[in-house]
């Protein structure tokens, strides 16, 4: 019998919308949190709320990993885009991941995480290709996924697939003056979020296999004024879903 997925979802809208394709989900409590155990797609799942920030996605993956077996951790959110590129209502499938708050200098070189020789970890590479190409057939048929009138409320035409780095910090980024600065000392970066960092590290450490996704619901800067609550609950939580469900099958 294989180990059980680990599928974490950075809000609240997300997880209810997970929870809605697990039929017999069951509640189990640990660390404070909620953990989900059922089935997608003939597959046991465990699904949880990561909670906000890097030290609460790092607790949540390790309960995941050490309290119910996980082999495999899949992670879902919205981010801020950095990329050039990058658009509100495009998907950034992460290849590897920063905290590009962490700065231990003079001791160590600015990100590196100290004692570990690195500042960026790796997702793993074959699960990430299969969420990439989930998210491209989804992205494909976005009007279906979503509705007309979702489209066009927030001007979602041909959106892509990103892959690539993530940063990751204890801290809400909406200024043009932070995003700025992000990409200079990360001049790679795609998008900018608060845990993807950290649930990298407790995989690394465990040798879980880890994917992310992110849905691009600001640009990270001071135009960042997106009906919030309204973008996850009318975009992002049904581009997770859908993804994970196309990736599942």
């Amino acid at each position: 019998m294989s180990a059980p997925i680990g599928v974490v979802s950075a809000m609240r809208p997300e997880l209810a919308a997970v929870l809605d394709a697990m039929p017999d989900e069951q509640r189990e409590r640990e660390a404070g949190r909620d953990f989900w155990v059922g089935h997608w797609r003939g597959l046991e799942v465990v699904a949880v709320l990561s909670r906000i920030g890097k030290v609460a996605a790092a607790t949540t993956a390790t309960v995941l990993i050490e309290r119910f077996r996980v082999d495999r951790i899949v992670f879902t959110g919205v981010a801020g885009g950095l990329g050039a590129d990058v658009r509100v209502g495009d998907v950034v499938v992460a290849n590897s991941f920063v905290q590009h708050d962490m700065d231990a200098s003079p001791l160590f070189p600015r990100h590196e995480v100290p004692l570990y020789g690195r500042a960026r970890f790796e997702t793993d590479a074959a699960l990430s290709a299969s969420l990439a190409a989930a998210a491209t057939q989804v992205l494909a048929q976005t009007a279906d996924t979503l509705g007309a009138d979702a489209v066009a409320e927030f001007g979602l035409t041909a959106p892509r697939v990103h892959q690539g780095l993530i940063a990751s910090g204890d801290r809400f980024v909406a200024s043009q003056t932070e995003s700025d600065a992000l990409r200079l000392a990360l001049p790679e970066v795609l998008a900018v979020e608060m845990e993807g960092a950290a649930v990298a590290q407790v995989c690394h450490d465990y040798g879980v296999q880890f994917a992310a996704l992110r849905t691009i619901s600001d640009r990270a800067d001071d135009a960042a004024h997106v009906d919030f609550t309204r973008f996850i609950d009318r975009v992002a939580s049904r581009y997770s879903v859908a993804v994970l469900d196309a990736w599942l099958s």
